[in-house]
């Protein structure tokens, strides 16, 4: 028996490539078996899953007929071609259509037209998936306002700019938290960011705040020089005001921090790593500045600073603090974290392929050595073929070093 058509109910998770992907493997089934293929999936987000839709027909060569908008819910109509009388022994299948006014005027006999929606380019398809998974946890969770910290940096600009794109300006708040190291620059760019997107802005000063901590920790701390721990002092007293604003309002808070940062450890545990849901978790920081630069090219005026995209990247907890200081440059360092995480690759496959040795090692040491972070960070939207916690599952307590 022939089929006429196959029928494929999908709820097919996205990542950045899958549609080609899908595409090709659908292609193959229908060749394979020398008939169309309708395949329907799913649209919406749930926790870490993004659903991107965009359902296909691919025709008995393999051909894409239809496809239906991604990111989007919508109705594709296809008409398939007559199908053979059936014979004695076969069961006939009756199929209708029938008429659509979105294809011509009910009654005026008007002819169903095939469509393929146009193919997202990668960062625009990136972006609807974090902003369609931002939207349905927010809303599916029943929160009504979220609330981003905003540092001047590109994170939390990305962050807020995709909150109101997703939820409208009336339900995200930014705050501004400025510290004894803060910049005029980083704090007129969070002060900008928030204008532009017409958003609840608040300033809490944290410095005085600091000074007590200290204060108070001075007989504990007697002997010690200053190091990391008053640096992540700063980054959890933070963490304490957008939680408690999360508690006073019943606002979600979204953590900022990006993938490159979580891979290495390059974030503080109950600091800025405190909230709901983290949105860009699984984002490598080039693409970060790849989205940025893409949504600013959308509206008639940046709604990101330019400055905010240029300035070296910075956690401002010391003087003169460069992310360079602790990570190599994100241009190495995010292709390496890519080929390790995602890939599988050794260190030896990569200093293969002209990857310095002892930097790949350094890398992939800070990877392994910060699995108890990510073990207890926020929730976020997978983009990549293997997104940390729901794919990439490592223990955290073993013996092994890696120091060949």
């Amino acid at each position: 028996m022939r089929l006429d058509a196959l029928i494929n109910i999908s709820a097919s998770p996205y990542h950045r490539g899958k549609l080609d992907l899908r595409q090709d493997a659908m292609g193959k089934a229908a060749r394979f078996l020398e008939t169309h293929i309708l395949y329907c999936n799913l649209v919406g987000g749930q926790d870490e899953l993004v659903f991107d839709g965009a359902s296909l027909v691919l025709g008995p060569g393999g051909e894409l007929l239809a496809r239906a908008t991604q990111f989007e819910e919508d109705i594709l109509y296809f008409r398939l071609p007559a199908a053979k009388a059936p014979s004695s022994k076969e069961l006939a299948v009756q199929i209708s259509v029938i008429d659509v006014p979105a294809f011509g005027k009910s009654g005026s006999g008007g002819k169903l037209k095939n469509t393929v929606a146009p193919e997202l380019d990668d960062v625009a398809e990136v972006y609807a998936a974090l902003k369609l998974g931002l939207r349905d946890y927010v809303n599916k969770n029943g929160f009504k306002k979220v609330v981003v910290a905003l540092s001047g940096g590109i994170d939390s600009a990305l962050v807020a700019t995709l909150a109101v794109d997703a939820l409208g300006h009336e339900r995200v708040a930014g705050v501004t938290m400025p510290s004894q190291y803060s910049s005029q620059e980083t704090l007129t760019d969070a002060g900008l960011v928030a204008k532009n997107l017409g958003i609840q802005f608040l300033t809490v000063p944290i410095r005085s705040l600091f000074d007590a901590y200290i204060a108070e920790l001075a007989p504990a701390f007697k002997g010690t020089r200053p190091d990391i721990t008053e640096e992540n002092l700063q980054a959890r007293i933070r963490g304490n005001i957008v939680m408690a604003l999360s508690n006073k309002f019943g606002w979600l808070v979204l953590t900022t921090g990006n993938k490159s940062e979580l891979a290495t450890g390059y974030c503080t545990l109950y600091g800025d790593m405190a909230g709901g849901f983290a949105v860009i978790k699984d984002v490598p920081k080039t693409l970060v500045f790849d989205l940025a630069r893409w949504r600013n090219r959308q509206a008639a005026v940046p709604v990101i600073p330019p400055s905010t995209i240029d300035r070296p990247p910075t956690a401002e907890l010391r003087p003169d603090q460069k992310d360079t200081d602790s990570l190599p440059p994100y241009n190495v360092l995010d292709p390496i974290l890519e080929r390790y995480i995602e890939r599988d690759m050794s260190a030896e496959e990569m200093a293969g392929e002209g990857f310095e040795a002892a930097t790949v090692r350094r890398v992939a040491r800070m990877v392994d050595h910060n699995e108890y972070k990510r073990r207890q960070g926020a929730p976020g939207i997978k983009i990549t073929p293997k997104a940390f916690g729901r794919d990439r599952r490592m223990p955290i307590t073993n013996l092994y070093r890696d120091d060949v």
